[in-house]
């Protein structure tokens, strides 16, 4: 599956990541499954943006 994103910066995409694992965390006592997939789909997005190529400045 794809997904795409149009956002104003990968800063954006970025805090997204963010809430996603914190919601996560607080997501873990009462479903703890819940909380794996949104760790899992954090880490995914966060591992695509790793792989962006670095723009100049």
């Amino acid at each position: 599956m794809a997904l795409l994103v149009r956002l104003a910066s990968t800063d954006d995409l970025s805090e997204i990541v963010e809430a996603l694992l914190t919601a996560a965390d607080a997501k873990e006592p009462t479903v703890p499954t819940l909380a794996a997939r949104w760790r899992t789909l954090a880490r995914d997005v966060g591992d695509a943006l790793d792989s962006l190529p670095v723009q100049p400045q």
